[in-house]
């Protein structure tokens, strides 16, 4: 079978059709047959195929390492392999965990940076926000700090449902510590974190804080957007920090939201693969919709983990002549998509096949897309909080119609965990300073 994604840091999905003579033909697939069946569609259907490096696929023992070897390195970070199962349990919104993402505000303090509604710890109060002084003897700042994701994943254990952790936390609000005994479950994750309106000088403001593109986003984002057309929005607040990605039909979903129906029928993106595969070029257009907006701005609150999909919605309805203003940091950069294809139900090969652009001819980010301003990612306020500094710059924007001069000069990137697989979110985030 072959599907269609968008990854970033690993993870943007399209859809795409499933054609019998599309599906590897491989039944009770041993390694070194599904290693073989990569090399052959990486030479016939990666975007880079006439730029990888020489391999002898013999000398590989399977296709995870003989993917991370054939990647065209100098721009290819998300190709991969995943087993089928897994994959197809995460792209379904499944997940196993405590369902949270951690990581270290500027004073170097461990705080909870994201935490999803049905994880145990939600259920126990936890929010953003909230710092975490140890899971169980491991105090979790230091290791942080240091990068060393291996005394992490001691001090976490594996991702398995039934593995209790003992966390002990500290309530911002009160000041006082809570300890709290926290056992990993299977749970279905939501992808929208919040939706709400925010009433400026400037109107009724939507703000919607999106997780990822994948199969749960389809009935959360007409809820989302049923409740932002009912209170008649004038512009929208689009927070995707810490959203990777996910499947392309999703994003066009999105951004027709966005747009409105006026837009219906013209070019959200337009895919293009290499050399070998011209026939199957193709664009995507804005749809209609049942909650259309017909916005003219939008704010995108973005972080270095915003990507593929994110970026697709960002730069489709820059195409659409939409003022799209991002705050916060670079987008991580993925201008590109991936087929699927599922090796005898025990693996799914993701290359990257194809490049996008929008209608104006853009798409060429692979540096991230730009802020407007960069403003730190403020773990130490929940999202709806108006202090949280990338929020309140978003609504400062929206206000004067161009952002503050306040501001530190240094601006940095701190480290984040997330408990999501490899191939969604890279994990600890360890980058040199933006100055």
């Amino acid at each position: 079978m072959k599907r269609i994604l968008i990854l970033p840091l690993i993870f943007l999905i399209l859809f795409g059709s499933c054609r019998k003579n599309d599906t590897v033909p491989v039944r009770d697939v041993t390694p070194a047959m599904a290693r073989d069946s990569l090399y052959d569609l990486m030479n016939q259907w990666y975007y880079w195929y006439n730029l990888m490096p020489v391999v002898t696929k013999e000398n590989f023992s399977d296709p995870y390492k003989l993917m991370d070897t054939m990647r065209y390195k100098p721009l290819d970070r998300w190709s991969f392999v995943a087993d089928y199962d897994e994959f197809n349990a995460e792209m379904q919104g499944e997940f196993v965990g405590h369902g949270f993402r951690i990581g270290l505000d500027d004073a170097g303090i461990a705080r909870i940076a994201m935490i999803y509604s049905q994880s145990p710890l939600y259920k126990d109060g936890v929010r953003r926000g909230w710092i975490v002084k140890k899971i169980g003897d491991h105090e979790i700042a230091p290791i942080l700090q240091s990068g060393n994701a291996a005394a992490y994943a001691d001090a976490i254990g594996p991702s398995t449902a039934g593995i209790t952790n003992i966390f002990l936390f500290q309530n911002p609000i009160d000041g006082k510590d809570v300890t709290i005994s926290s056992t990993k479950s299977n749970f279905i994750l939501n992808t929208v974190l919040l939706y709400e309106t925010i009433q400026l000088s400037s109107g009724i403001t939507g703000h919607l804080v999106f997780d990822s593109f994948i199969e749960p986003s389809v009935q959360e984002l007409a809820t989302a957007f049923a409740f932002f057309k009912e209170n008649n929005v004038k512009d929208l607040i689009l927070d995707l920090r810490y959203n990777s990605g996910g499947y392309l039909f999703i994003a066009q979903t999105l951004a027709s939201y966005i747009a409105g129906d006026g837009k219906a029928g013209t070019t959200f993106a337009n895919l293009q693969y290499n050399n070998k595969h011209q026939s199957q070029n193709s664009i995507y257009s804005f749809v209609t919709s049942q909650y259309p907006l017909n916005l003219t701005r939008l704010v995108v609150i973005t972080t270095r983990s915003t990507a593929s999909a994110s970026e697709a919605v960002m730069n489709g309805l820059k195409g659409a002549n939409i003022n799209v203003v991002s705050i916060g940091d670079l987008t991580n950069g993925k201008p590109t998509g991936m087929n699927g294809w599922d090796v005898g139900k025990k693996y799914w090969f993701w290359p990257v096949t194809f490049k996008m652009i929008n209608a104006l001819g853009q798409g060429e980010y692979f540096e991230g897309i730009a802020p407007a301003k960069l403003v730190l990612d403020d773990i130490t306020h929940d999202f709806g909080d108006k202090e949280e500094l990338c929020l309140k710059e978003a609504i400062y924007y929206l206000e004067n119609g161009l952002v503050s001069t306040k501001g530190s000069s240094d601006f940095i990137r701190y480290p984040q965990f997330s408990e999501k697989p490899s191939w969604i979110e890279k994990g600890l985030l360890l980058e040199t300073p933006v100055k």
